[in-house]
Order: structure tokens, then sequence, then C-alpha cells
């Protein structure tokens, strides 16, 4: 089955090290999930982040809770991390962000790979439900990251 791609491209009108700071800090995931995921950090805070660190969450999808577990694949500051998803309600979630400074600007970009539980009817349950609901979670955060940053 093949995975999906989600993009999303935010400038801020910061330095590099400040924006990276932000997200270095596993507490401000909490600033950037729409409260409507019920999302809840499980693993006790604060969380130094490095290669290897594992969080663990919980969170609500449609309202159905689930536990969700993630690994710092890469950490490479201020410029890039990776974080995968090691237990939850995805087949493949696969999450880098990278940070550029251009124009004194910072470029952060989130790309997503993911792909929903299914099998053979997985495309359909992207199609209705997930895409959207990835694409709104990424919206509510390009707001809120953009409220917090300029």
């Amino acid at each position: 089955m093949k995975s999906h791609i989600h993009k999303s491209v935010t400038v801020f009108n910061k330095p590099l090290e400040e924006v990276f700071e932000f997200f270095s800090k596993a507490e401000n995931l909490n600033k950037v999930t729409p409260q409507g995921l019920s999302f809840k950090i499980l693993t006790p805070l604060p969380i130094k982040m490095s290669k290897g660190t594992l969080i663990e969450y919980r969170i609500k999808l449609s309202g159905i809770p689930f536990n969700w577990k993630t690994e710092i694949l890469a950490w490479e500051p201020p410029y890039r991390f990776i974080d995968s998803q090691i237990k939850g309600p995805y087949k493949i979630w696969i999450h880098e962000h990278t940070f550029e400074f251009i124009d004194g600007k910072t470029v952060m970009t989130d790309t997503v790979k993911f792909l929903s539980p299914g099998w053979i009817l997985e495309p359909i349950i992207n199609k209705l439900f997930v895409e959207k609901k990835v694409k709104e979670i990424f919206e509510f955060r390009t707001k809120v990251l953009n409220d917090i940053f300029n």
C-alpha cells in the first residue's frame, strides 16, 4: 500500500534559533495541537530532545482514544529533526521538520509521510477522513504558529 505525503510550509519573521528552540520543547506541542484531539503528553516533562528520545502521548481521533509513542530519528539543531510513530493510530507516520534562514526569515517545512490502517479500504478511509484531518491539524498549527511568531 502506497503511503501519503502532507507538506506544509510556514514562514516566520524570527531568527532560526528562536523558532527551532520552540520546537525543541515537547510541551509546546500542546499549544499547536487542536483542543478537539484531547492531546496529552504522558512522558514526564521536561523531555530532553535528542536522537533516540521516546515520547508517549494520548490523543483522540474522531472521539476514539489512542496511545501514541514516537521516537526522534534525527536531531540536527537548528536545521532539522524527524519523529516517527512507533505505536499509534497510523500504520506509518514519519514527520520531518526542516528549518532554513532565507532573506531574514525562518522557513519551516513539515513533511509527513503517513498511511492509515484499513488494508484494502485504506484509500477510502484516507480520502473520507484521514487526509482531511491531517490537513486541518496542520492548518491549525500554522495559524497558532503565526500568532506566536508573527
